[in-house]
């Protein structure tokens, strides 16, 4: 509960200005989520700090979940609508699969985590996610979304609190000077598994040092034909 008081507003016995009660919903705890699809992997990756305001309310959440083997969804933002919206994917996914006897594909899931947001589009979930994992043929796969389901495939994304400090860079290292010169490949970045680790510890550290929601540690889960593989790298306290 937030009180404001509004000068134009004025109590007509006191002449003092009349506070008013608001309230709000949605919080934006910060974080920061950056995926990077390979030709045979694909890298999830998010920060375990979770704030709101000046305050750090915690340094150990986690904000990717495991959805199946070959399927990651990591979420930024408000952190309570955030843990709903992948419960909801996760208990969707266990249907399906009782249903069908395998997994859901990462485009299908793709596809119903579009469906989801676009559902509650009049009362949306305040949350920036990115899909990732590995399609059909093995190949890894990035989707990014807005908060209202509109999503694209990418071979890479950021989202959440760091996403202006960590952009720019992923561009730089990974877009090609032009469609022309250098066609995409199924939206497969050209790096190799551990150099696209290592671009992504350093997107990271580099935030970490200027977004005081980015920080704690960074959780970065790697998804590939064996698995997926979890490294951990401490970033700033502060």
């Amino acid at each position: 509960m937030q009180l404001s008081a509004g000068s134009s507003h004025l109590n007509a016995a006191t002449q003092q200005p009349i506070q008013q009660a608001t309230w709000s919903p949605y919080d934006n705890n910060g974080g920061t989520c950056v995926a990077i699809a390979g030709e045979n992997y694909c890298i999830i990756a998010a920060d375990t700090r979770m704030s709101t305001g000046y305050s750090i309310l915690t340094r150990e959440m986690s904000k990717v979940m495991k959805l199946n083997d070959k399927v990651l969804l990591a979420s930024a933002g408000f952190n309570a609508d955030a843990k709903t919206l992948q419960k909801m994917l996760q208990t969707r996914q266990v249907m399906y699969q009782h249903n069908h006897n395998k997994p859901m594909s990462c485009p299908a899931m793709a596809q119903l985590l579009s469906n989801t947001l676009y559902y509650k589009r009049f009362f949306p979930y305040y949350t920036f996610n990115i899909l990732g994992g590995l399609d059909n043929e093995g190949k890894g796969a990035v989707y990014t979304y807005d908060a209202i389901g509109s999503y694209e495939r990418t071979g890479y994304s950021c989202q959440g609190s760091g996403q202006a400090l960590i952009m720019p860079i992923l561009d730089n290292q990974l877009k090609a000077i032009s469609p022309l010169v250098m066609p995409l490949t199924g939206g497969a970045t050209p790096l190799t598994e551990e150099e696209a680790i290592d671009l992504v510890k350093d997107c990271f550290a580099t935030a970490g040092e200027r977004d005081i929601y980015t920080g704690d540690t960074v959780e970065i889960f790697v998804v590939n034909s064996t698995g997926v593989h979890l490294h951990k790298q401490a970033l700033k306290l502060d």
